[in-house]
């Protein structure tokens, strides 16, 4: 039985953990755009839904022009330029990466849950290039998550991401998406 002082110190904890999601803002970073219609329709249907949990934006960094004859390293340092450009001191960068630690879904809503508990105002979810990343972008990455061992298509990551970020908030949240 809960006494009267446990209901608002619970109470206190959910407001106090919706202002801190409110504080966050999350942006996912894309290397070109999604030109997969229905990968798009997807995006933007978890986009809206995550939106209602955190401050949350979508960029998307222009593709390098004329890479047909350009090597893949200068290509990963060229687009990872334009990431770094878009990153302040101040924000955790966490790169989609093959080679990041591996969480199920209850694992990466605790691991959100306590990123969020942090003094860190932004959190850059970076989804690279065909080719992955600059070792300048690796050596700034404070942390590395990887989908799968699985290999996807690139485009395919972005909207598997998205479903994951939104399942991640309802759990979060204590809401009935996620079944375990």
């Amino acid at each position: 039985m809960l006494l009267l002082h446990d209901k608002y110190l619970i109470f206190a904890l959910i407001v106090s953990n919706a202002n801190i999601t409110l504080r966050m803002k999350i942006t996912v970073l894309l290397i070109g755009k999604t030109t997969e219609k229905h990968v798009s329709e997807g995006i933007d249907i978890y986009f809206n839904r995550i939106k209602r949990y955190c401050k949350f934006e979508i960029i998307t960094i222009q593709d390098i022009k004329n890479t047909k004859n350009m090597p893949e390293s200068e290509q990963k340092i060229k687009e990872g330029k334009k990431i770094l450009d878009l990153l302040s001191a101040d924000d955790y960068c966490v790169l989609l990466d093959e080679h990041g630690v591996e969480y199920n879904t209850l694992e990466l809503s605790e691991w959100l849950n306590k990123r969020m508990s942090t003094s860190t105002k932004n959190i850059y979810f970076v989804i690279g290039g065909p080719y992955g990343f600059s070792d300048e972008v690796y050596a700034r990455a404070d942390f590395k998550l990887a989908l799968s061992r699985l290999t996807f298509p690139h485009q395919l990551v972005r909207l598997l991401f998205m479903e994951q970020l939104y399942r991640t908030f309802t759990v979060i949240k204590g809401e009935p998406y996620h079944h375990e």
